[in-house]
């Protein structure tokens, strides 16, 4: 029988096993944390300081970067807080706010990737009319309608979500407030905030999964088509990089988004929830940089002249 009084802060289960296991687990998320803030923050120098990456390409991956700087960010600080406090309570509006924030980086990464596949779809398929289409300003608009359809499409959706009647128990079996899990622990009449959740979750995903199928369909006709073994190979290596990107991002958040929200939460919902919250942002800097052989040649000269600027000063 539920406790049909309201509360005010939940509890957050996080990883609930012996101290050696959280210690473990502490130190492995530290790692990956700060792996992730360098890795992504070394994207966006690269892409400012150097007048080769001035492309439209390069300015939604430095987005991106951007981007999985803050992802992370969401997440893994409190996590690692709790893990050395051994404090694992979290008030309502710390809750909404994390899942805010956390769900706004997601939707704004749907629609980034979608950009960038539109991108890909018009260097590929019309490259005479590309620099003349994808300007600047174009970049710049489509930026800003990521950034602003993923905030606008969350605060819809945990507006409804925190108008909800919670109650005890206020135990949150996961690492940090998502939607399913505080769902959960909801004792009111949740059906409006269940639908408007669920269709804006279709909405934010199959959109811009939609966009970017057409465009590599698109891409694809266009490469078969071409008569050179070496222009194919050349103009599809441009493209590995982001696609590998998209099969990563969409296949976890259609299997934890994509379905009716208030399902009991289980330890597989935890382990995916791992991957794209905090693997994703630290391998998607690793896919672009090992994938693409221009940003792999300026990194290297990069790395190269610090070596030998190292070497003279020790010298």
């Amino acid at each position: 029988m539920r406790n049909q009084t309201a509360i005010n802060e939940f509890i957050l289960l996080e990883f609930s096993y012996g101290l050696q296991v959280q210690i473990l687990l502490y130190l492995v998320f530290l790692v990956t944390y700060m792996v992730t803030i360098t890795e992504n923050a070394v994207i966006i120098f690269v892409v400012k300081r150097n007048h080769h990456l001035q492309k439209p390409m390069y300015y939604f991956l430095g987005n991106l970067s951007f981007l999985e700087i803050w992802y992370i960010s969401v997440t893994l600080p409190r996590l690692s807080f709790g893990f050395w406090s051994q404090s694992m309570t979290i008030s309502f509006s710390s809750c909404m706010t994390q899942l805010y924030f956390f769900i706004s980086l997601m939707c704004t990464e749907c629609v980034l990737l979608a950009v960038m596949a539109y991108d890909r779809y018009l260097a590929v398929c019309h490259p005479l009319r590309y620099p003349a289409i994808m300007t600047d300003k174009l970049c710049f608009q489509l930026s800003i309608l990521s950034w602003a359809g993923g905030f606008s499409i969350s605060l819809v959706k945990v507006s409804f979500i925190s108008r909800l009647t919670f109650c005890g128990p206020q135990v949150i079996n996961h690492f940090f407030c998502d939607i399913s899990p505080v769902l959960n622990l909801s004792c009111s009449d949740m059906s409006l905030a269940e639908t408007v959740d669920f269709a804006l979750a279709l909405v934010i995903l199959l959109v811009p999964l939609l966009i970017i199928v057409f465009s590599y369909c698109s891409i694809l006709s266009t490469i078969l088509g071409m008569p050179s073994a070496q222009g194919r190979s050349k103009t599809f290596s441009t493209c590995t990089s982001h696609f590998s990107v998209v099969i990563i991002f969409f296949s976890a958040t259609l299997f934890m988004y994509a379905r009716p929200r208030r399902i009991h939460p289980f330890n597989l919902n935890k382990i995916v929830s791992v991957f794209y919250a905090v693997f994703t942002p630290a391998l998607n800097p690793l896919i672009y940089c090992l994938r693409n052989k221009e940003v792999k040649e300026i990194l290297r000269k990069i790395i190269e002249q610090a070596v030998l600027h190292t070497s003279k000063f020790l010298g």
